[in-house]
Parts: structure tokens; C-alpha cells; sequence
């Protein structure tokens, strides 16, 4: 097979079978054509006006008349100068009784010849039409079922789809950051791929498939890419979705023909997206079966089957839900190698920003410490779109350089959304202030908590402002009082407003969202409380399309279900209180910082140090920053 360097597009199989039926088709059309014209001597007789004919008749010009369907047809007694005698004319649809009589007074021979009906065309063209919109819609299904590309659907709307495309990549794992243990694990594939030899020798198999499992957004596709790009071999791609079509076949044809295509091309690489679209549980018992689905799915598993031991074809596939694969899948023989995608860390993050950085013009590169260290959660694909609305931000306001500014506005607009323009009354203003203010105030006077970063009660997204925190290190687990201090945080909005309003708002829902599932998972989950103990009593997961667990019952009685929520209430009223005594012992520098936030409504640390602690002196982010919580406070 012809290696290119971009897409290729194999030519269709010749139907010979189909050929010849358009060529009879096309044949039977001019034939019938033929004999319609041949039967029809008037469409050689010029045509004359009816009053002329009658003038004719009047004048004694006209020596026959024969009377033929809505015509007449006259012979002159002399010619015209071109030698023509025959003309005709139609006679009017209403008839004319004067005509007879007027060609009896001339003297002019009368006949009459029986109707001849319609033409042999007329009653066959509608047949021999839908005979070949018949054969066309054949034979693009009878194409796809063996495997043909495009299908009938997609041919009808002038598409051709469910093609694998064929390319050399030019990636290769320079281009792929924050995935070091990724790269590891699939790098002994670019030796087999690039020697296959070499392993057969020893009669080493390496895993024929692979499993690039990860959050979308984390390098999965790229990854495949930069293997074949390493390996510099064909790369095979499609989409699990792309099997799919309305007729049962269609797709398990699309794999044999995929598979033998790489096997001819081998050694190369064959790369499955969103294998979960056809690869899920079979047989779940909700919602029906897909007979294209399953049937597909079997298509696949036969293939991973069929490979030979001196076959150098590797089959990557990516998911974000490996845990609705099919059982079948990931037995050993087929997808048993599993590479594990995660969501970069604060170094990983920079390397990351590092290579979508090139080409910017980027005022000050170590600004880019900052955005990793900000950007916790982020994918690389989250990073890269960050980038690109900081480029954007930066050619509206017409500058040449990306600023740090470009940037925090970017993340904000990435993390909470574009800002909204709303019309905000002044006491809920003031009450957004209060509300936001306890949050800072908490982080702030608590001991153990992540370090503010700023806060702000400009409306973002759904958001009507938001404070930010840096936290020093990057966790991996979660300590008991650290979860405590997120708790005080959290509903510190909310005792604000108890102390300095006397009134609490719909503004604290997400906070208590995101506290009541922190208290949860801290009593049914991490075993936190002393009267519960490490008990998993944790709520079910359900998933409806598994039909795995809908039909399962709790695995544990009321009364600890009641217990549970005792002492989740608990927690979270402990925490409140908590939140209330902090606000309360700093009520008039808490108040300061009410004031000042509703005049700017957006606050840096150095001017919330001078609210909240006039004797600090810190006037800008001192301690080296690891990551980034942003607690939205009103929805």
C-alpha cells in the first residue's frame, strides 16, 4: 500500500455487475426514444397558423385535408418555393363548426385517421426513472456491506464517512508534555514497530492493543499520534462512532477492511477514538440491544483475535469510561495493556504551556509560572485554549505583546466565565461584598488555610463574583483538618451575612453544595467520625445505561443512614460556628474590607492585607503558589 503524508482516498471496487446494468439501462432509454420519434411523421410537417390553413382553403390553395389528433394536416395544390406541400395546424380544443362545411365548399378531399394514443415513451419514462434510482441505492448498499466507504445515508447528503484516514504524523513526543509516565509505558512499542524483527527473533509478542484511558482534554489522540510519529510508520484513525450506520453490516465490513488495510501497510498503527461508542457492556438489559453495535463490537474483538505473531500491527484505542467496556475487551489477547492519562501537576502544567507557548509573543515568560501554578484541574487542552484567550484579549485591546493581565483574564474567563454586564442593585451589591468578604476574611484569619490570591464581585459566567486561593503545596490526599478548614471556608460566606446582614441569601447554594459533599464523603467515605468509624457507606453510583445497579438495594439499614446524615449536619454546623467566631473577632477590619471591595469590586492581596492586617507587610503573592480553588459564592 502507498504510503502518503496526508489523507488518501482508496478508489471504489469496480461493480462490473452494476456497469452493465446502467449500460442495458442507457440502451433501453435510446431505444424507446428512437421508436417514439420514429412513430411520430408530423414532427417533420411545418406548422401554419389555423386562420391560415382556413385562408388557404378560401383561396382554393388546398387540395387535401386529413383530420388527425387536435391537428389538421392540408397538402397544397402547388408547392412553396422551398418545395414543401404538407403543413399542419392545430385545430382549436373547442372544435370549429364552419370548418367541414367551408372545406366541402372548395372541394377539398377530406379524411381522417384513427387516434394513435400516446407515445411509447410517456408510459415508460416514469418506470425506467425509478428502475434507476433502484439500482443506484443497490449499489451503494451492496458497496458498503462489503466494506465500501461511505454510506448510503451519507452518499444521499453528499458526504462520504466512516473512512479511516491514513496519514504519516509528524508529531513525535517532544510535541507531547505532562505525561512522562505515558511516554514510558508506550516507547518499547517505537523499538517492535520500528524492528519487529528483532523481537520476533526471540519470539517476544508485544500487546497487540492498547488502551489510553484519561479525562478528556488530556493528550490521548496525541499520544497515538506521536507513537506513529516516532515509530514513523502509517497511522490508521477513526472514530468508534464511525462504525456506526442504519444498516446492520455496515460497520463490522468497515473493520475487516480497516484491519486488512494495516495489515498490508505493517507494520503501522491503527488508532480507535471513543471506543466506548460501540465498545460498551453487551447484553445490559436496559433499553434494547443495537445489532449494528454488537455486531461491530464482535467484528473487533474477532480482528484483536486474527493477529499472527509476525503481524507488526499495534491497535491503540482512547475512552474516557473504561469502567462500560465490555469484559471481552480487556481480556488478555486483546486490550490488556492499559496507559493511564492524568490530569498534569503544577511542572507538568508548565511543560505543558511551554509548548503551546511557542510563537507568542509572550511580554514576560515567567508570567507563565503563575498560570500553571493557578491552573490545578487544567488539561492540556484547557491550557491550550487559555493561551489562545489571552492572544485574543491581547488583539482586542490592539497590543503586540501578551501581558500578565492578558493572562489572569484569561484564566477567569476559562475558569468562571466572560464577564456580564448586569444591573445590580445597591443593596445586593453590598450584600455580594459581605458575602465574598467572609470568605476572604476566613482564609485569611485562619490558620492553615490556602493563601488569597484576590477577590472580586464583578459577575462572571454564572458566577456573581468569586475568591481566589493559591494554595503552597499540591495535594494528592486530603488531611482531616485541612477538609475542616475548606468547610469554614466555604460557608464563611454565609455567616457573613448572618453577622453583618442578620439575614441570610440564596447566594450561599453552591457553597453548601460543595460543604455538604465535603462532610459527606468525610463520614461515609475517609471514616472520619469517631461514633461511625471506616464504614464505606457511601450512596450508590448509578449508571442507567450499565443496568448494573439501579436494581441493587442499599447495603445498609436506615438507622445508619440516619446516622450518617447526624453527623454530616454536625460537621457542617461545627464549621459554621467556627466561621461565625472568626468574623466576629475581626467585625471592624472585616468591615473595612466590605467597604473597599464595593467601591473597586476587585481586590489583590496586598489591598486586603491592608484591610484585614493594616501591620502586614506584604504588598504581593510571597510564598511560591501551587495551585488555585476558586469557590464561586452565589449561583
Amino acid at each position: 500500500m502507498p504510503q502518503d503524508t496526508g489523507q488518501t482516498d482508496e478508489p471504489d471496487p469496480p461493480n462490473q455487475p452494476g456497469r452493465l446494468a446502467w449500460a442495458l439501462l442507457a440502451a433501453f432509454a435510446s431505444v424507446l426514444l428512437l421508436l417514439s420519434l420514429l412513430n411520430d411523421p408530423e414532427v417533420a410537417t411545418p406548422i401554419l397558423p389555423y386562420s391560415t390553413v382556413k385562408q388557404m382553403v378560401r383561396d382554393g390553395e388546398i387540395g387535401t385535408a386529413e383530420f388527425r389528433d387536435y391537428a389538421i394536416v392540408v397538402t397544397a395544390n402547388q408547392s412553396d418555393p422551398d418545395g414543401v406541400t404538407t403543413f399542419r395546424a392545430v385545430v382549436p380544443q373547442q372544435g370549429d363548426p364552419d370548418l367541414l362545411p367551408l372545406l366541402e365548399e372548395h372541394n377539398v378531399e377530406v379524411s381522417a385517421r384513427e387516434p394513435t394514443g400516446d407515445s411509447l415513451l410517456v408510459y415508460f419514462l416514469p418506470w425506467v426513472l425509478i428502475l434507476a434510482v433502484y439500482l443506484w441505492l443497490q449499489r451503494r448498499m451492496m458497496g458498503n456491506v462489503v466494506g465500501g466507504p461511505g454510506g448510503t445515508m451519507g452518499t444521499l447528503l453528499g458526504g462520504r464517512f466512516g473512512k479511516p484516514s491514513i496519514s504519516k504524523q509528524t508529531v513525535t513526543f517532544a510535541d507531547v508534555a505532562g505525561q512522562d509516565q505515558a511516554k514510558r509505558e508506550v516507547s518499547e512499542l517505537v523499538d517492535f514497530l520500528r524492528e519487529p524483527d528483532r523481537f520476533q527473533r526471540v519470539g517476544a509478542e508485544v500487546p497487540h492493543g492498547v488502551l489510553l484511558v484519561g479525562p478528556p482534554g488530556t493528550g490521548k489522540t496525541l499520544l497515538a499520534k506521536a507513537l506513529a510519529g516516532e515509530a514513523n510508520v502509517p497511522f490508521f484513525s477513526t472514530s468508534g462512532s464511525e462504525f456506526i450506520e442504519i444498516f446492520v453490516g455496515v460497520g463490522a465490513g468497515r473493520v475487516r477492511k480497516m484491519f486488512e488495510a494495516a495489515r498490508k501497510a505493517a507494520p503501522s498503527i491503527i488508532f480507535i477514538d471513543e471506543l466506548d461508542s460501540i465498545g460498551r457492556t453487551r447484553g445490559t438489559g436496559l433499553g434494547g440491544g443495537h445489532d449494528e453495535r454488537e455486531q461491530t463490537l464482535n467484528q473487533i474483538l474477532a480482528e484483536l483475535d486474527g493477529f499472527g505473531g509476525r503481524e507488526a500491527v499495534v491497535v491503540l484505542a482512547a475512552t474516557n469510561r473504561p469502567d462500560v467496556l465490555d469484559p471481552a475487551l480487556l481480556r488478555p489477547g486483546r486490550f490488556d495493556r492499559h496507559v493511564t492519562l492524568n490530569l498534569p501537576d503544577k511542572p507538568a502544567r508548565r511543560a505543558i504551556l511551554d509548548i503551546h507557548a511557542k510563537g507568542l509573543p509572550i511580554e514576560d515568560p515567567a508570567d507563565l509560572d503563575m498560570i500553571a501554578a493557578g491552573t490545578p484541574g487544567f488539561s492540556g487542552a484547557d491550557l491550550k485554549n487559555l493561551l489562545n484567550e489571552a492572544a485574543i484579549t491581547a488583539a482586542r485591546r490592539d497590543g503586540r505583546l501578551i501581558t500578565r493581565d492578558d493572562l489572569g483574564e484569561a484564566r477567569d474567563k476559562v475558569m468562571m466565565g466572560t464577564v456580564r454586564s448586569l444591573a445590580i442593585r445597591p443593596e445586593e451589591k453590598h450584600r455580594l461584598a459581605v458575602h465574598e468578604s467572609g470568605h476572604t476574611a476566613a482564609a485569611f484569619y485562619t490558620p492553615g488555610a490556602d493563601p488569597i490570591y484576590k477577590v472580586t464581585i464583578i459577575p462572571r459566567g454564572h458566577a456573581l463574583g468569586g475568591t481566589h486561593m493559591l494554595p503552597e503545596t499540591e495535594r494528592h490526599t486530603l488531611d482531616e483538618e485541612y477538609l475542616k478548614i475548606q468547610l469554614v471556608t466555604l460557608l464563611a460566606g454565609r455567616a457573613a451575612e448572618r453577622v453583618f446582614l442578620k439575614t441570610v441569601s440564596s447566594g450561599a447554594d453552591d457553597d453548601i453544595h460543595r460543604a455538604t459533599e465535603i462532610a459527606r464523603s468525610m463520614v461515609a467515605r475517609w471514616g472520619m467520625t469517631d461514633d461511625i468509624g471506616p464504614v464505606d457507606l457511601r450512596q450508590s453510583e448509578d449508571h442507567p445505561f450499565l443496568g448494573q445497579s439501579i436494581a441493587q438495594p442499599r447495603d445498609h439499614a436506615d438507622a445508619t443512614a440516619a446516622q450518617v446524615d447526624a453527623a454530616v449536619i454536625a460537621i457542617l454546623k461545627t464549621a459554621e460556628d467556627q466561621a461565625i467566631k472568626v468574623l466576629t473577632n475581626h467585625k471592624d477590619r472585616i468591615q473595612q474590607l466590605v467597604e473597599r471591595l464595593e467601591a473597586k469590586e476587585t481586590l489583590e492581596l496586598a489591598e486586603i492585607a491592608q484591610c484585614l492586617d493594616p501591620d502586614s507587610k506584604v504588598t504581593s503573592i510571597q510564598r511560591p503558589a501551587k495551585g488555585l480553588d476558586h469557590i464561586p459564592p452565589v449561583r
